[in-house]
């Protein structure tokens, strides 16, 4: 298979500033979660990261060198989306419900840090939503009103809601330890997420207010970036082997694993074993009908 090519329109575009290089090969991949049977789609000879599926299944959206992506599934080639001045965004993005939206966490040309913006999904001027910095987006609730996100706050890491039109942040978390990777479930009334307050980087879930936050793994592994189904039922996750990093990181270029568990809990099964981490399936990736995964899986240059 040759690389893949992307369609870029011209003069509409910002260039962006030069980002950290990893020198990998990208492989964007689907795995069907019942067999296990893995289909590479697409090749790349750069860094791209953290594929969102669409709710009608036709295209996956990754970032690439601070821009946004559409991967058409039928025609098998990627197109940028026209993010205006938001050209430096990193691998936190997320669909609206109705996904006429994307929001993305993009490191502001002032001072370099992630903030939270929100732009149409077929293209144009984003609007800031977070004032402070850093804010590393992770989650759109279903009923379309508030986003969720891991952000610093005098030295400290936790997770935070807003309105989706901005206002007034509201924490939700406030224990020792890096929280991180919030998302709704499917029917609003839960947030995933993962923290070390038990020592590892677990899988945990609470209800949206905050209350009952409840370790769903517990596991010899450091487990990241909690997905959940769109019908609700199973939980996909990242998961580093313990002591290949800290708990409270997910760098990229690592043996890593996919793991899948029922959303009520109890034991996982790893779905893909893969070199790759950062990058690999940041936010949430099931296809809509609940049966496959989009992923990136990295090879170094030579």
């Amino acid at each position: 298979m040759g690389l893949q090519r992307t369609v870029e329109p011209m003069n509409t575009l910002q260039e962006p500033r030069k980002r950290e290089e990893r020198h990998v090969i990208s492989t964007l991949e689907i795995v069907d979660v019942g067999t296990g049977e893995r289909h590479v789609l697409a090749e790349f000879d750069d860094l791209i990261e953290a594929p969102n599926w669409t709710s009608n299944g036709e295209r996956l959206i990754y970032n690439r060198r601070g821009l946004l992506y559409a991967y058409e599934m039928v025609a098998g080639e990627s197109k940028v989306i026209d993010s205006g001045y938001a050209n430096w965004c990193n691998n936190d993005h997320v669909l609206s419900p109705d996904n006429s939206q994307i929001a993305v966490s993009h490191h502001t040309e002032e001072d370099g840090q992630s903030r939270i913006y929100v732009l149409p999904l077929a293209g144009g001027q984003p609007t800031l939503i977070t004032a402070m910095a850093p804010s590393y987006l992770h989650g759109w609730s279903p009923d379309g009103r508030e986003l969720s996100y891991c952000a610093e706050r005098n030295g400290v890491y936790n997770i935070y809601t807003i309105p989706v039109q901005g206002g007034v942040e509201r924490q939700l978390t406030d224990v020792p330890g890096l929280d991180d990777g919030p998302e709704y479930s499917p029917d609003g009334q839960h947030i995933w997420f993962n923290s070390t307050r038990s020592g590892l980087m677990q899988v945990w879930r609470m209800n949206v207010d905050g209350s009952e936050q409840t370790q769903m793994t517990d596991e010899q592994s450091n487990n990241w970036f909690p997905h959940v189904s769109p019908d609700g039922n199973t939980v996909a996750y990242i998961v580093y082997r313990e002591g290949d990093v800290e708990p409270n990181a997910h760098p990229p270029n690592k043996e890593v694993e996919i793991r899948l568990m029922a959303s009520t809990g109890g034991p996982s099964r790893t779905l893909v074993s893969l070199f790759g981490g950062q990058g690999t399936i940041n936010v949430n990736s099931w296809s809509p009908d609940s049966q496959k995964l989009a992923f990136v899986s990295y090879k170094l240059k030579k």
